[in-house]
């Protein structure tokens, strides 16, 4: 083996080492391996930066696009909407929701349309009396469903038909995946029929307070005659600085002020404070404040008819991601305040504003009706409440109708899909469904960046020699057991690696590997590339396997192994199937 070939390998376990510890995000994992590679002079300059103007690379942005076009619009939502209304039980509202949400990510990113149909299924699962547990893990997985239908589905299949592309096996059309991707629909939603009563977890909502235990943060103090505090103010008494706590509201004969930070206090004032358990006693032996030792916090304490409380989670892409509270200034900027989080079941109360936020973390906020509806427009969050029954605007015909020209010309090859897809891109902008700022902010450029990154390590692997090192390898494992037997290897590895790191990264760093294995056992490397794009779109055995998982893990208050409960089986079940009908799809 060359010694262009180890330093690749190096490159290569390295980098999957730093997917798999999440300490540093996706994005910059991939540059760090790109800028590896360059300095080691692995990859010309040319191919480096070749991720850049990659097409699946290009085409996944324009995507990212054409779906804000659809949301902004409202035709998302506008069949979420039907979709509550047909979901009349538990069973119907299953089929519904997962039939809905499978055509609708066929042809839109599939974090965007989950993004939209979270608050919509929780709303069905409170109408309908089931429990929002039982629906959410079924939204996820059948998104992933929807996105091995179509070549747009989502951007693993646009990276590994360029793969192949560029390798000279040529591209993949725009419906090859679909009958596969029928058989898996039908299985997985026979599957929930069968099994998900028994296998999804049946979680009541109990209130939010409850929910977030802030039974033990959030208690009532009164106010004595020779406390400190009498005749100073909220923000005089530098409470939050000194004991880090927040008074939420001032009570005094029968009268309530929240957020009341200019109020003078007075004997007998009644604060309701939010604090640590060992910062309230200290609290109360330093400020002269009695303690109420029979207050039940609930949710109607911490709401009037206007203040409310909501929870939020925070959206793909959101600019809130790796920021703290106190970095977002998010009292002020948003004029709510943050009474806890949960993130991946963990509830987090002590030192909130210091707390970078992830995708999916749930945020529960008190709010003011007002600034409520701000948060629901504001594509940094998903609210989980009420959403109110807008109409379509005027032009959601026409974005719907720009997707089926971006579909249809590229399904009958009139144009490449980039090409269709960008003409999408200037047809909405030109018709104002979208500003250009808009569009720009659509985009997620983690995603964008992590492609054009881990891109050239599959050129690298390619050009070096380390993908025919593997395969020769994995050959001289289960080569003498025939073609069939290297698809199943090489569809469980892609299943595994795409559980434990990023999806794409999963297929951009095992498609070489499997078309040097095809090469080695002469036959065609499409049934392999298959194995692999099906395996690496349907991450269902974790809850950071795949994003639309990591977005449902609290607002369905799941735990860990309610995915391993449901997701290995299914997993299981979708290898087995695809051993058994890629090969007839696509023959060696």
């Amino acid at each position: 083996m060359s010694l262009e070939a180890i330093l690749v390998l190096a490159i290569l376990v390295g980098t999957v080492a730093l997917f798999v510890a999440e300490k540093y995000p996706l994005d910059m994992v991939a540059l760090l391996g790109l800028g590896a590679l360059l300095a080691f002079g692995l990859v010309t300059p040319q191919e480096g930066f070749s991720g850049f103007s990659n097409p699946a690379t290009l085409t996944v942005a324009a995507m990212f696009v054409l779906s804000a076009g659809l949301q902004k619009t409202g035709a998302t939502a506008a069949v979420g909407r039907l979709m509550v209304r047909f979901g009349k039980d538990h069973y119907t509202a299953l089929v519904v929701v997962m039939s809905t949400i499978t055509v609708m990510s066929a042809f839109v990113n599939n974090t965007a349309a989950v993004a939209v149909f979270i608050p919509l299924v929780t709303i069905l699962a409170n109408r309908r009396r089931i429990s929002a547990s039982k629906l959410l893990i079924p939204l996820s997985y059948a998104s992933q469903f929807g996105g091995v239908c179509t070549l747009i589905g989502t951007s693993t299949n646009l990276l590994v038909s360029s793969i192949s592309e560029q390798a000279g096996y040529g591209s993949f059309s725009m419906f090859e995946f679909s009958r596969m991707g029928l058989i898996l629909f039908v299985a997985g939603v026979t599957f929930f029929l069968l099994f998900g009563r028994w296998l999804l977890p049946d979680r009541t909502v109990s209130e939010l307070a409850s929910t977030y235990n802030l039974g033990e943060y959030v208690t009532e103090m009164r106010v004595r005659r020779n406390s400190p505090l009498v005749g100073q103010t909220v923000l005089e008494s530098r409470l939050g600085e000194e004991h880090d706590v927040t008074v939420l509201r001032v009570l005094h004969i029968g009268e309530a002020g929240w957020a009341p930070l200019r109020q003078v206090l007075e004997p007998d004032h009644v604060l309701l404070v939010r604090g640590e358990i060992s910062e309230l006693m200290l609290l109360r032996d330093s400020m002269g404040l009695e303690l109420n030792v029979d207050f039940e916090l609930r949710d109607e304490t911490l709401q009037t008819e206007d203040l409310r409380l909501v929870q939020a989670l925070v959206a793909p892409g959101s600019e809130l991601v790796g920021h703290t509270l106190k970095e977002l200034d998010f009292r002020n900027r948003y004029k709510a305040l943050v009474l806890a989080m949960q993130r991946r079941g963990e509830t987090i109360h002590d030192q909130l504003s210091t707390v970078a936020l992830s995708l999916g973390d749930a945020i529960l906020l008190q709010a003011h009706e007002a600034e409520i509806r701000a948060l629901r427009r504001n594509s940094d969050f998903i609210v989980l409440d009420e959403v109110p029954g807008t109409a379509l605007r005027h032009r959601a015909p026409l974005v719907i109708a720009i997707l089926v020209a971006v579909v249809g010309l590229a399904a009958f090859e009139v144009f490449p899909i980039l090409v269709t897809a960008l003409l999408g891109c200037l047809a909405m902008l030109l018709t104002r469904v979208l500003r250009l700022d808009e569009a720009y902010h659509a985009i997620n450029w983690q995603v964008i960046f992590l492609l054009a990154g881990i891109l050239p390590l599959g050129i690298a692997m390619q050009t070096s020699g380390a993908a025919e090192f593997i395969a020769e390898r994995a050959v001289g494992v289960v080569g003498d057991m025939g073609p069939v037997a290297v698809l199943a290897v090489i569809y469980l590895m892609t299943s595994v690696m795409t559980d434990t790191m990023s999806n794409a990264a999963a297929a951009v760093l095992l498609a070489p590997i499997a078309i040097s294995t095809a090469e080695q056992i002469g036959v065609d490397p499409r049934p392999f590339l298959m194995a692999i794009t099906f395996a690496a779109s349907t991450g269902f055995s974790t809850p950071v396997g795949y994003q639309t998982n990591t977005m449902i893990y609290n607002a369905g208050g799941y735990k860990y192994t309610d995915f391993l409960r449901t997701g290995v089986p299914l997993s299981i079940t979708f290898w087995i199937l695809s051993v058994i009908f890629i090969p007839r799809l696509w023959s060696f």
